[in-house]
């Protein structure tokens, strides 16, 4: 990847190898179908990168917690599935091929929230919750194997 520059226009301009369009480009997807799981509940409650997604707003009050979830969630999950969207579509490209990305601020904010999105949910997956954590994988997760990445949702073991 070259080095995100600005244009004469404003925009900021890059260029991927095939390879990083690629991985990329699944990337975006998988934050995109991440975001919507990440409002069932029931899904959100096994997978703690999911969680990390749509914290609770509370912490120490799981009822006002639930309150504000159930008043901001799918509004916050449809945004980060729109940045999602929009990352993609501005990586546009033939598989396999390079590609070249122009973004206006509104197409760069998208990519930092989704790029922001994908941080923590790998964070989360390696087991890396705080600063200081070395990234050990608890051996009582197991992820899909489905995905490229593996940073699909997980399922605990029974």
């Amino acid at each position: 990847m070259s080095v995100f520059r600005r244009a004469r226009d404003g925009k900021l301009a890059a260029r991927f190898t095939a390879q990083e369009a690629d991985l990329m480009t699944v990337l975006a997807s998988e934050a995109e179908e991440l975001a919507g799981l990440a409002t069932d509940g029931r899904a959100a409650s096994a997978d703690p990168a999911l969680r990390r997604l749509l914290p609770d707003a509370y912490p120490d009050d799981p009822e006002a917690s639930a309150e504000f979830r159930r008043f901001t969630a799918e509004g916050l999950a449809e945004r980060k599935a729109q940045a999602a969207r929009a990352m993609s579509q501005s990586l546009a490209h033939e598989p396999g091929r390079p590609a070249q990305v122009r973004l206006d601020e509104a197409e760069a904010s998208a990519w930092l929230r989704t790029i922001t999105g994908i941080r923590l949910v790998l964070a989360s997956r390696l087991g890396i919750e705080h600063d200081e954590d070395t990234g050990q994988t608890p051996r009582s997760r197991s992820c899909s194997s489905s995905s490229t990445t593996g940073w699909r949702p997980c399922r605990t073991r029974s």
